[in-house]
């Protein structure tokens, strides 16, 4: 295993290009094996033989303005117990997830998160061999694309 070279918060802004995710504030979870993603309208399908899933991102917390709409192939379907306990089936899909300046696949299971404090996990097999993470420290990585200095650096209480 290779010595990880990215020092994190235990919360990081993160893109996910391949899902239209421009920005969204992960909670970087040592504790959870899998990572997780906010997603709501889930419909799986079959396009040239091969499973699908169409789904919508909120990527802003707290927020249900706006709304990303995603397609992906369906890797697997895993049962993940829920912080309270619950075991759920999910469909499970890969994407690149960007962390400052470093990216890498991440396998990502999709689920209703409208009651959690983050629309997005990144659990350890996600971090493995890439990453530590500092407890006591938030946005290692930096702000992700926030405004440059000499424009608005308000953000709103969603973003923060």
């Amino acid at each position: 295993m290779r010595t990880p070279s990215l020092a994190l918060g235990w919360r990081e802004w993160v893109q996910l290009p391949d899902l239209g995710v421009r920005r969204i504030k992960a909670k970087l979870d040592t504790g959870a094996r899998t990572s997780a993603l906010h997603a709501f309208g889930i419909r799986e399908f079959v396009r040239d033989g091969v499973d699908m899933v169409r789904f919508e991102i909120h990527p802003v917390q707290r927020s249900a303005a706006a709304a990303v709409q995603a397609e992906a192939v369906v890797v697997d379907h895993r049962t993940v117990r829920n912080s309270g306990g619950h075991q759920e089936l999910r469909p499970v899909i890969k994407t690149v997830v960007h962390v400052g300046d470093m990216a890498w696949p991440i396998e990502l299971t999709l689920t209703r998160r409208d009651e959690m404090g983050f629309r997005m996990l990144l659990g350890r097999q996600a971090l493995r061999g890439r990453a530590v993470v500092d407890p006591g420290r938030s946005f290692r990585a930096g702000r992700g694309d926030a405004p440059k200095r000499g424009t608005s650096n308000k953000r709103s209480k969603e973003e923060e």
